[in-house]
């Protein structure tokens, strides 16, 4: 199996949206983004299967290193392999490699967060450099795509912690910045054993409005001549935008249920978005 290779059914399995929404793209660009993509998930899934802390951190320490030698090594991992001519074509910053992985450790550290703004720098080291890095995949020609790419990562970083609340609290993680649950009256005893009051429901319904917030505010922020080539990251935008609809639709039980649309949804969502922008 080549690295490219490898990186594919890496990818494909995961049925991520983030999957199906470069499906549409050329070649070369589709093949950068599935490298990327697989190297995210690789990092990803040394926290979340990995149960021993500090092998976990090891891991990741192991990965610092062959991100370096993607930049001027041999890196021994088909997907640092597969990255190597991708980094070179694309301009991608090894620093934002790095920050991914930072990122991923912070689930190795804490399982709280105090306020929205260490909540934001985990938002932006997972998902915003994720796109950031994207971006330089699609092309563009205005800098105010950067800032579509930042505030994009966090609303659709926003959307997954939504839906996953009552997943990540049987792991015992909370995402919810615990100065709002205190403002909407809502403990961490609550949220851990699915106690789905009506200030739940008030602090789920502030989570929304702000992750509704950076939608806007990224779609605001690209500009008309960035629309098409940013396109594949637009049909993010508009599967998890569904996705969070649906999570209003059904009453918002994310404490004892996970909305998730179906496949057939999900490419009709992308088809449509491809075709509109």
């Amino acid at each position: 199996m080549t690295p490219d290779e490898y990186c594919q059914d890496k990818a494909s399995s995961s049925g991520s949206s983030f999957y199906n929404s470069f499906r549409f793209l050329p070649k070369d660009k589709r093949r950068a983004i599935t490298a990327l993509y697989a190297f995210c998930r690789e990092v990803d899934d040394v926290v979340d299967e990995c149960t021993d802390a500090n092998v976990a951190r090891t891991t990741l320490n192991w990965w610092r290193s062959e991100v370096a030698a993607i930049y001027g090594g041999q890196p021994q991992h088909p997907v640092a392999q597969a990255l190597v001519p991708i980094v070179r074509q694309f301009n991608l910053s090894q620093e934002h490699l790095l920050e991914i992985i930072d990122g991923m450790e912070m689930d190795l550290e804490q399982t709280r967060y105090e306020d929205f703004k260490s909540l934001q720098l985990y938002c932006y080291r997972v998902a915003s450099v994720v796109g950031l890095l994207s971006v330089e995949i699609f092309g563009y020609t205005d800098r105010r795509t950067l800032k579509y790419a930042h505030d994009l990562g966090i609303a659709l970083q926003l959307t997954n912690i939504i839906r996953d609340v009552g997943e990540d609290a049987r792991r015992n993680r909370i995402y919810l910045p615990m100065d709002e649950m205190q403002q909407f009256g809502v403990t961490a005893a609550d949220i851990l054993n699915a106690r789905e009051t009506e200030n739940f429901q008030k602090l789920m319904a502030f989570q929304i409005e702000r992750a509704q917030r950076y939608y806007r505010q990224a779609l605001d922020h690209l500009p008309a001549v960035d629309r098409k080539a940013q396109r594949a990251g637009l049909i993010m935008a508009a599967v998890y935008q569904a996705t969070l609809q649906e999570i209003i639709a059904s009453g918002c039980h994310v404490l004892k249920e996970r909305v998730s649309l179906t496949p057939n949804f999900k490419l009709w969502l992308a088809f449509k978005a491809w075709l509109r922008n």
